[in-house]
């Protein structure tokens, strides 16, 4: 089964839906996983097909009659391709995120910025083949909506209500209003200044104490917003280059040959050389 073209999503059945909002509510023991650059969730077929065919799936079935029958394996089969055939879950494959060109096909050569790997995240992509195999992995497109969502809406609402009638304020709270983005501003004026300090100290640092101490190093990483201010400082790391270890361990062994070949004339030198020995007087013959 082919992966469907994404150009011409079909719209997704109630049996598809009922299937994947039962195996949402399950524990699939999912990870998160990259995608084209975004997080999401990626859960083993085995572990679906054995929702599929647990108690619990006998009992939501009582309760909804959109959920398909299942009775042996082959029937929990075929209920679950009922998602890759709606695009609600779709089958991947963990790929080298160096070799990835941005559109989650790896080709082993990029044209643009080499992704960079998360630790702990696989990255996948799209399988064109959508087989369903216990020991493969699908991840979700399909997703739920839930009651933090809708309390989430509802407040976009009623914050945009509140300041199409900011006119109508009370002038107090207008004016708490006022010093409140006052103080926004100054927040942001002071992240500005205290990184144009940070990258001004780290010039400075790197001509006097080589290699030079960053401020607040993990001010710019992907961490938290407490992780971000740890530690205080710290020094810079200097990251060698495979080629430049390479040519030097290269240099270290032509010098060693080059120092053992001008040592082998000088010890043949020696050991040809003629010895020299101390001849006995000749004795002579004194006449008469």
């Amino acid at each position: 089964m082919s992966a469907p073209v994404a150009q011409s999503q079909p719209t997704a059945s109630p049996e598809a839906l009922a299937v994947a909002e039962f195996l949402r509510s399950q524990d699939l023991k999912c990870r998160t996983c990259i995608l084209q650059g975004q997080r999401r969730d990626l859960f083993k077929v085995k572990r679906a097909l054995r929702a599929l065919m647990s108690e619990a799936y006998t009992k939501a079935r009582k309760k909804n009659a959109l959920l398909p029958s299942v009775t042996d394996h082959n029937s929990a089969i075929h209920t679950f391709s009922l998602l890759p055939r709606n695009l609600l879950a779709l089958r991947v494959s963990k790929i080298d995120p160096a070799a990835d060109d941005g559109h989650g096909h790896g080709h082993g050569h990029s044209h643009g910025k080499p992704a960079k790997r998360i630790k702990g995240l696989w990255t996948v992509k799209i399988e064109q083949q959508q087989e369903m195999r216990d020991e493969l992995y699908y991840t979700w497109f399909y997703e739920p909506r839930t009651w933090k969502q809708t309390i989430m809406a509802i407040g976009v609402i009623v914050v945009l209500l509140l300041v199409v009638m900011f006119p109508l304020w009370p002038p107090m709270l207008r004016l708490g209003v006022w010093y409140l983005s006052m103080g926004m501003l100054g927040l942001i004026g002071l992240f500005i200044l205290m990184s144009i300090f940070r990258l001004i100290l780290f010039l400075v640092t790197t001509v006097v104490l080589s290699p030079g101490i960053w401020l607040y190093p993990n001010l710019f990483e992907d961490v938290g917003f407490f992780d971000s201010f740890r530690p205080l400082w710290a020094w810079h790391k200097v990251k060698k280059s495979k080629k430049g270890g390479k040519r030097t361990a290269i240099e270290g062994k032509v010098t060693e040959i080059t120092s053992e070949k001008s040592a082998a004339p000088d010890s043949t030198q020696s050991s040809s050389a003629p010895t020299s020995t101390v001849m006995p007087p000749k004795p002579t013959v004194e006449d008469g």
